[in-house]
């Protein structure tokens, strides 16, 4: 288990250090620069911009700000972000836990729902409520991410005003509610962006759940399960259900760069300050350094949870023996 630790975390490294090089280079091969988006007024001229430039060491080559990068970054420093006029560092620090929040809520809603509807395909395979749940679930899992985020913006948030459009709490009556008024106030501005992702989550997992259970049903012991009398819906929920989890412990992993692409358009949709938000108004405003922290704190926060997802399936199968 030790060697299989290290050798995940040694792929890790690299991926992450492959994925931000890629970044680093390709937002600064792009047209503009911050110093361009920063300073687009009409007093400021030329000139200006390129001291600018010269003060933040816009104007060396690039393989050179890539190391002195490479090398602030392996102490901490993520530099200065234009945009926000902060250390980089703290605006990660601000919006990335808002990241977390819609993100774990998702994964563990996704999951739960996911194993639950896969269970009552598989109680009777074939039969009115398989067949319904996988052309429901075939038609969510083929809706692009943004446009259910906008068709459900319009509906419930303007068609029928009953859940807020946007942000993460009300920008004005927030701090003059109580503690419950508070907490309903979050999970009303939570409602949209979870649920949004979870169904796009749920139709995926659902499908691969029920794949692994008609997988495990065929097995002797379910057989014989049956043949001593108990129900197929029994057996199902008793023993095959237990069995066919393994193979979503490691989906739970291989699932998380999926989310972290689509809270990105979701976040942006519904106006969530997350890390996808962030990433976004980073990109129009050339923030080279914020773009690329962006990326190496979802690279590496993705990179954890494939190998917490490895390491916990590796765990749960009983061929492996940990030590």
């Amino acid at each position: 288990m030790r060697r299989f630790v290290a050798g995940r975390l040694a792929q890790a490294a690299i991926v992450v250090l492959l994925v931000t090089t890629v970044t680093f280079v390709l937002v600064h091969l792009a047209p503009g620069d911050p110093i361009m988006a920063a300073l687009d007024r009409p007093g400021v001229t030329e000139a200006v911009r390129q001291q600018w430039r010269e003060s933040f060491g816009l104007d060396r080559p690039i393989g050179e700000q890539y190391l002195r990068w490479l090398a602030n970054a392996a102490r901490g420093e993520l530099g200065w972000s234009f945009s926000f006029r902060l250390p980089v560092r703290d605006v990660i620090a601000d919006a990335l836990p808002r990241t977390f929040l819609l993100v774990g809520l998702t994964m563990v809603l996704s999951f739960a729902l996911g194993i639950v509807v896969a269970v009552l395909q598989t109680e009777r395979p074939g039969g009115r409520r398989d067949r319904w749940l996988g052309r429901i679930l075939l038609l969510v899992y083929s809706v692009p991410d943004f446009w259910l985020a906008l068709v459900a913006l319009l509906i419930f948030a303007y068609r029928i005003p009953i859940l807020p459009p946007s942000g993460i709490v009300d920008p004005v009556m927030h701090d003059y509610m109580s503690f419950s008024g508070r907490l309903l106030d979050r999970l009303q501005h939570l409602v949209l962006p979870v649920t949004t992702l979870t169904l796009l989550a749920t139709a995926a997992i659902s499908r691969h759940q029920r794949s692994a259970l008609f997988e495990v049903m065929p097995s002797d012991w379910m057989r014989t399960a049956i043949a001593k009398g108990l129900s197929r819906r029994r057996a199902v929920r008793r023993h095959a259900l237990r069995n066919a989890l393994l193979p979503s412990i490691t989906l739970a992993g291989l699932y998380l760069p999926a989310l972290a692409a689509g809270a990105l358009f979701v976040e942006k949709v519904f106006s969530w300050p997350g890390m996808g938000l962030l990433a976004a108004n980073a990109i129009a405003a050339r923030d080279y350094p914020l773009i690329t922290a962006a990326v190496l704190v979802t690279s590496v926060a993705v990179a954890l949870g494939a190998l917490l997802a490895d390491v916990a399936a590796a765990a749960a199968d009983p061929r492996i023996r940990v030590s």
